[in-house]
Protein backbone atom coordinates (compact mmCIF):
# COMPACT_ATOMS: atom_id res chain seq x y z
CA UNK A 1 0.00 0.00 0.00
CA UNK A 2 2.78 2.17 1.26
CA UNK A 3 6.45 1.81 -0.15
CA UNK A 4 9.89 3.49 0.44
CA UNK A 5 11.99 2.06 -2.22
CA UNK A 6 15.41 2.43 -2.28
CA UNK A 7 15.02 6.18 -0.13
CA UNK A 8 17.84 8.03 1.23
CA UNK A 9 17.43 11.28 2.98
CA UNK A 10 20.67 13.71 4.04
CA UNK A 11 20.33 16.78 5.76
CA UNK A 12 23.91 17.70 5.13
CA UNK A 13 25.67 16.68 1.97
CA UNK A 14 27.19 12.93 2.27
CA UNK A 15 26.10 12.08 5.92
CA UNK A 16 22.49 10.03 5.15
CA UNK A 17 20.15 9.82 7.96
CA UNK A 18 18.17 7.38 5.75
CA UNK A 19 20.77 5.17 3.61
CA UNK A 20 18.94 3.46 0.25
CA UNK A 21 16.18 1.97 2.89
CA UNK A 22 13.08 -0.45 1.00
CA UNK A 23 10.15 -1.52 2.85
CA UNK A 24 6.40 -1.73 1.85
CA UNK A 25 3.87 -1.34 4.58
CA UNK A 26 0.53 -3.13 4.20
CA UNK A 27 -3.67 -2.35 4.58
CA UNK A 28 -4.81 -4.08 8.00
CA UNK A 29 -1.39 -3.95 9.71
CA UNK A 30 0.29 -1.91 12.42
CA UNK A 31 3.90 -1.34 12.93
CA UNK A 32 5.91 0.11 15.37
CA UNK A 33 9.38 1.77 14.20
CA UNK A 34 12.27 1.58 16.96
CA UNK A 35 15.73 3.27 17.24
CA UNK A 36 18.02 5.56 19.19
CA UNK A 37 16.95 9.20 19.20
CA UNK A 38 18.44 11.09 15.80
CA UNK A 39 18.36 8.05 14.14
CA UNK A 40 15.86 9.41 11.22
CA UNK A 41 12.16 7.78 12.92
CA UNK A 42 9.96 10.89 12.11
CA UNK A 43 12.37 11.37 9.30
CA UNK A 44 11.07 8.52 7.87
CA UNK A 45 7.51 9.47 8.91
CA UNK A 46 7.80 12.69 7.32
CA UNK A 47 8.73 11.33 4.00
CA UNK A 48 5.90 8.61 4.31
CA UNK A 49 3.02 11.63 4.68
CA UNK A 50 4.97 13.71 1.89
CA UNK A 51 6.00 16.48 4.82
CA UNK A 52 9.53 16.22 3.19
CA UNK A 53 10.59 14.25 -0.25
CA UNK A 54 13.45 11.87 0.09
CA UNK A 55 17.46 12.82 -1.52
CA UNK A 56 16.61 9.94 -3.55
CA UNK A 57 14.69 6.95 -4.35
CA UNK A 58 11.01 7.35 -3.63
CA UNK A 59 8.02 6.73 -1.61
CA UNK A 60 4.94 4.61 -3.21
CA UNK A 61 1.05 4.96 -2.88
CA UNK A 62 -0.58 2.10 -3.87
CA UNK A 63 2.25 1.98 -6.83
CA UNK A 64 2.37 5.27 -7.57
CA UNK A 65 5.00 7.90 -6.96
CA UNK A 66 3.85 10.24 -4.26
CA UNK A 67 5.84 13.06 -6.51
CA UNK A 68 2.90 12.30 -9.11
CA UNK A 69 0.13 12.06 -7.08
CA UNK A 70 1.39 15.52 -5.49
CA UNK A 71 2.16 16.34 -1.83
CA UNK A 72 -0.95 18.07 -0.56
CA UNK A 73 -3.54 15.50 -2.46
CA UNK A 74 -1.45 12.86 -0.89
CA UNK A 75 -1.40 14.68 2.57
CA UNK A 76 -5.27 15.26 2.41
CA UNK A 77 -6.49 12.04 0.79
CA UNK A 78 -4.25 9.29 2.06
CA UNK A 79 -2.72 9.69 5.50
CA UNK A 80 -3.76 10.96 8.40
CA UNK A 81 -1.03 12.43 11.01
CA UNK A 82 -0.95 11.73 14.68
CA UNK A 83 1.85 14.84 15.89
CA UNK A 84 4.22 14.55 18.58
CA UNK A 85 3.38 18.33 19.21
CA UNK A 86 -0.34 17.71 18.61
CA UNK A 87 -0.44 20.64 16.31
CA UNK A 88 -3.73 21.09 17.09
CA UNK A 89 -5.56 24.59 16.54
CA UNK A 90 -5.32 26.28 20.42
CA UNK A 91 -8.55 28.64 19.67
CA UNK A 92 -10.76 25.95 18.88
CA UNK A 93 -12.49 23.34 21.04
CA UNK A 94 -11.31 20.29 21.02
CA UNK A 95 -14.54 18.56 19.24
CA UNK A 96 -14.09 21.86 16.33
CA UNK A 97 -10.26 20.54 15.76
CA UNK A 98 -11.91 17.06 14.96
CA UNK A 99 -14.39 17.94 12.81
CA UNK A 100 -12.13 19.72 10.74
CA UNK A 101 -10.91 16.59 9.35
CA UNK A 102 -14.06 15.30 8.53
CA UNK A 103 -17.79 17.23 8.84
CA UNK A 104 -18.73 14.25 11.29
CA UNK A 105 -19.88 14.22 14.70
CA UNK A 106 -17.01 14.64 16.70
CA UNK A 107 -17.82 13.43 19.90
CA UNK A 108 -18.01 9.43 19.29
CA UNK A 109 -14.35 10.07 19.01
CA UNK A 110 -13.38 12.21 21.45
CA UNK A 111 -15.47 9.86 23.96
CA UNK A 112 -13.54 6.69 22.21
CA UNK A 113 -10.30 8.29 23.14
CA UNK A 114 -11.37 9.03 27.02
CA UNK A 115 -12.66 12.49 27.00
CA UNK A 116 -15.83 13.60 28.06
CA UNK A 117 -18.59 15.55 26.99
CA UNK A 118 -17.63 18.30 28.51
CA UNK A 119 -13.71 18.36 27.79
CA UNK A 120 -14.84 18.32 24.01
CA UNK A 121 -16.79 21.79 24.57
CA UNK A 122 -13.26 23.12 26.09
CA UNK A 123 -10.85 25.50 23.95
CA UNK A 124 -8.08 23.21 23.58
CA UNK A 125 -5.79 25.95 25.23
CA UNK A 126 -7.49 24.79 28.64
CA UNK A 127 -6.94 20.89 28.02
CA UNK A 128 -3.72 19.31 29.72
CA UNK A 129 -1.06 18.00 27.58
CA UNK A 130 -2.15 14.18 27.63
CA UNK A 131 -6.02 15.55 27.00
CA UNK A 132 -4.82 17.77 23.78
CA UNK A 133 -2.63 14.38 22.58
CA UNK A 134 -5.73 12.37 22.72
CA UNK A 135 -7.97 15.27 20.79
CA UNK A 136 -4.94 14.42 17.78
CA UNK A 137 -5.90 10.62 18.11
CA UNK A 138 -9.22 11.31 17.49
CA UNK A 139 -8.88 13.62 14.87
CA UNK A 140 -6.58 10.88 12.88
CA UNK A 141 -9.13 8.51 13.91
CA UNK A 142 -11.90 10.22 12.34
CA UNK A 143 -10.01 10.77 9.14
CA UNK A 144 -10.88 8.33 5.92
CA UNK A 145 -7.23 8.09 5.83
CA UNK A 146 -6.23 4.55 4.86
CA UNK A 147 -2.67 5.54 6.22
CA UNK A 148 -2.15 6.79 10.07
CA UNK A 149 1.39 8.54 11.08
CA UNK A 150 1.89 8.22 14.91
CA UNK A 151 4.92 9.89 16.09
CA UNK A 152 4.60 8.83 19.91
CA UNK A 153 1.34 9.13 19.98
CA UNK A 154 1.60 7.98 23.80
CA UNK A 155 4.39 9.40 25.35
CA UNK A 156 2.27 12.28 27.27
CA UNK A 157 -0.02 9.73 28.37
CA UNK A 158 -0.26 7.13 31.76
CA UNK A 159 0.42 3.72 31.38
CA UNK A 160 -2.77 2.35 31.39
CA UNK A 161 -4.26 5.16 28.91
CA UNK A 162 -1.53 4.35 26.60
CA UNK A 163 -2.43 0.62 26.27
CA UNK A 164 -5.78 1.86 25.75
CA UNK A 165 -4.87 3.94 22.99
CA UNK A 166 -2.14 1.35 21.31
CA UNK A 167 -5.13 -1.00 21.36
CA UNK A 168 -7.33 1.57 19.82
CA UNK A 169 -5.11 2.20 16.56
CA UNK A 170 -4.56 -1.73 16.66
CA UNK A 171 -8.53 -2.31 16.17
CA UNK A 172 -8.69 0.76 13.87
CA UNK A 173 -6.04 -0.97 11.24
CA UNK A 174 -7.48 -4.71 11.80
CA UNK A 175 -11.30 -3.40 11.35
CA UNK A 176 -11.32 -0.93 8.88
CA UNK A 177 -8.60 -2.11 7.12
CA UNK A 178 -6.35 0.79 7.53
CA UNK A 179 -2.20 0.99 7.33
CA UNK A 180 -0.87 2.49 11.20
CA UNK A 181 2.94 3.21 11.19
CA UNK A 182 4.11 4.27 15.05
CA UNK A 183 7.40 5.82 16.05
CA UNK A 184 7.45 4.70 19.52
CA UNK A 185 10.31 4.11 22.06
CA UNK A 186 7.54 1.74 24.24
CA UNK A 187 8.00 -1.63 24.74
CA UNK A 188 4.06 -2.10 25.45
CA UNK A 189 3.71 -0.83 21.76
CA UNK A 190 5.97 -3.52 19.96
CA UNK A 191 4.25 -6.25 22.21
CA UNK A 192 0.81 -4.92 20.72
CA UNK A 193 1.28 -4.28 17.26
CA UNK A 194 1.86 -6.43 13.93
CA UNK A 195 5.41 -5.17 13.13
CA UNK A 196 8.63 -4.17 15.04
CA UNK A 197 10.89 -2.13 12.67
CA UNK A 198 14.34 -1.13 13.82
CA UNK A 199 16.23 2.30 12.59
CA UNK A 200 19.88 2.47 12.82
CA UNK A 201 22.97 3.78 11.18
CA UNK A 202 20.71 5.02 8.34
CA UNK A 203 19.28 0.93 8.10
CA UNK A 204 15.91 -0.12 8.10
CA UNK A 205 15.61 -3.97 9.49
CA UNK A 206 12.29 -6.05 10.30
CA UNK A 207 12.39 -7.91 13.25
CA UNK A 208 10.46 -11.51 12.68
Amino acid sequence: MIEVRNVSYEYIKNSPVLDDISMTFERGKTYAIFGPSGCGKTTLLSLLGALDAPTSGAVLFDGKDIAQIGDENHRKDNVAFIFQNYNLIEYMTAAENVSLTEKIDPLPYLLQVGLTEDEAKRPVLKLSGGQQQRVAIARALASDAPVILADEPTGNLDEDTAAEITKLLCDVAHENNKCVIIVSHSAAVAEAVDQVVRLSHGKLQEEV
